[in-house]
This record gives structure tokens, sequence and C-alpha cells, in this order.
């Protein structure tokens, strides 16, 4: 099986290359070859514009009778990419460029119209001085007179350059860093403070809502026992009925302080006790009953003088039962001290 890819081919030992027949190729013949357009031009006949860098098929020839310096020189053949008309040029080893022939027009470039203007010039100064000795000398001082100008203007040039080497730029660079590093930790210590005075504002307020939050806890606890009081609809009517029985329980505690004033206390010494006497076992219950009357009830004098006349019982025959005579005493006195 044979290599897919053969680079060397198979020579027969009788192999005899000086009987292969040469082909006779004509010397003008043409190849078609892939290039690029090596200048701008613009077609003569339709007046498209083709830009440097196109790419084109073209038909490549060699000049005939044409040499630079033992280098041939070969032509090309485009068309126009509008009207199909052909262009062609070849190319220019002398000035390492191409020429156009026919067909299109080069367009215009400053650098090589500048170029052959100077080539022109010197070309024509040079023979000025080949016959002419005159004319070299004249050259020569202007030569010099045009080195001394540039040298004057070099020297201003270095003048005007020491007066800025005067100024420190470096310096002046460094004291621009300085300045602007200064600003940045102004404005981060400005940033730090703002944002320090944002933070302690934002703890006073809190300070403030938490003791505003106890002193309206403490207000709703104390008002709360009053509120509970009131809570339920019913406790209206309970509330008027206390105030009710503590109305009249003051009106009776008054009556009692008025009778205890005027009669005086049930146990107390004085009193009604020592009106009342006790009975003897002996004696039998009749009609008759004995009381002991003061003298007198509402004068103390009497009282504090005498005090024996206070224990004396005095019997008297009545009637009535004593505590007829107790409620009797009871009346009068009251109307007395009325």
């Amino acid at each position: 099986m044979s290599e897919r890819k053969v680079l060397n081919k198979y020579y027969p030992p009788d192999f005899d290359p000086s009987k292969i027949p040469k082909l006779k190729l004509p010397k003008d013949r043409q190849y078609v070859v892939r290039l690029m357009a090596p200048f701008n031009m613009r077609c003569k006949t339709c007046g498209e514009y083709i830009y440097k860098g196109k790419k084109f098929n073209a038909r490549k020839e060699t000049v005939q009778n044409q040499l630079y310096l033992g280098l041939p020189i070969f032509r090309f053949y485009i068309k126009c990419t509008r009207c199909l008309a052909e262009i062609t040029f070849k190319t220019d080893p002398e000035n390492t460029d191409y020429a156009m022939e026919h067909g299109a027009t080069r367009n215009f470039q400053a650098e090589k119209l500048i170029e052959e203007e100077e080539k022109r010039v010197q070309q024509e100064r040079e023979d000025e001085e080949l016959n002419n000795p005159m004319k070299v000398l004249e050259n020569r001082t202007k030569d010099s007179k045009m080195e001394m100008e540039v040298l004057e203007n070099l020297q201003e040039l270095k003048e005007l350059n020491q007066r800025q080497a005067q100024v420190d730029f470096e310096g002046m660079i460094d004291q621009y860093r300085e300045l602007e590093k200064r600003e940045k930790e102004r404005e981060i210590e400005e940033d730090e403070r703002e944002a320090k005075e944002m933070l302690d504002r934002a703890l006073v307020k809190r300070l403030r809502d938490s003791d505003s939050d106890s002193e309206n806890e403490e207000e709703s606890s104390s008002t709360q026992p009053n509120k509970a009081t009131t809570d339920k609809p019913t406790d209206i009517l309970t509330a008027d009925k206390a105030l009710e029985g503590a109305s009249g329980a003051g009106v009776k505690r008054a009556k009692v302080e008025s009778w205890e004033k005027s009669v005086g206390k049930l146990g107390a010494r004085g009193g009604l006790g020592s009106l009342v006497v006790r009975k003897k076992p002996g004696v039998a219950l009749g009609k008759s009953s004995t009381v002991t009357t003061p003298t007198s009830q509402t004068d103390p004098k009497a009282s504090t003088a005498d005090p024996s006349n206070t224990s004396k019982p005095v019997t008297t025959q009545n009637t009535s039962s004593s505590l007829s005579l107790l409620g009797v005493y009871s009346d009068s006195d009251s109307n007395e001290s009325e």
C-alpha cells in the first residue's frame, strides 16, 4: 500500500532525464495571479475609485526588452469593478514602487510629489555647478548662511529650554500630588465626622424614645387601676351603691355621735348604766319600780361636785315600766339638747 503523502517519486533504473522532451513556451506568456491594488486609482472610463488593497485576479506577464540592473519588469492586467474596463500597471524597481500605464489615473500622493520635487531640484543644482564655478561659490555661501541661521535658532531654543529648566516641574508635580493627598484626607475626615454625628444623633434619639416609652408605660400603669374599676359597664352601678352606702353610714354615724354626746355610751360610767338599778332577789316584781333620777344630767358641775348624789337611788312609785321611763328620759334629753 502506497503512502498518502508521497514526497519521493519512483525512478526506474533506466531513467534518463535527457530523454524528457522540453516544452517550448512563448516568452510573453501570461499567468493568472492573485494580487491587491498597490495604490489608489480612478478608472478613466466610468470614474470608479479603486482603493489600495483591493483584491483582483490579475494576469501577469514579463515586459520584453526592459530590464533594470538585470531585474525583469512585470506587467499586470486587472479589470474595473464597475465597468470591467482593462487597467494595466507594471513594477518600478528603480523607485521600489509601481507605475501606472493606462486605463486609470493614480490619485494624489503628497509625499511622493515632494520626493520627486526634491530630486528634481537636486539634479538641476548639480547640473548648474558642473560647468559654472561661480555658481558653486554662491551655493556654498547660501549653505553657510543657512547653517548660521539654523545655529542661531538652536541657540534660542537652548536659552528657552534653560529658562524653562529653572522651573522645577518635578517639584510642582510632587506639590500637586501632596495637595491632592491632603484634599482626600480632609474629605475622609469630614465623612468620618459626619458619620459620627449621625450615629450620635441616632443614639440620642433612641435614648429619648426609650425614655418616652418608659414614661408612657409608667403613666399607663398608674392609670390602669382606675381604668380597671371602670372596665365593666356595671361598675358604675356598684360605685353608686358604694357611695350611697358610704353616705348612709356617715349619716348613721353622725346620729350615733349626736346620741353619744347627749346620752353617753352604754357601757361607760355616768351613762345609762348608772340610771338602771338591778332589783334585789328578795323583792317581788310588782307594778312599782325603783328608778334613780339624777339631779341634773346637763349640769356637769353638779355631777363633779357631789358624786354621791348620782349614786344614791331615789325610789318612786310609777305605774309605767322602767323601759318606758327610759324612753321618756331619752326623749326629754334629746329635746333639751336640741
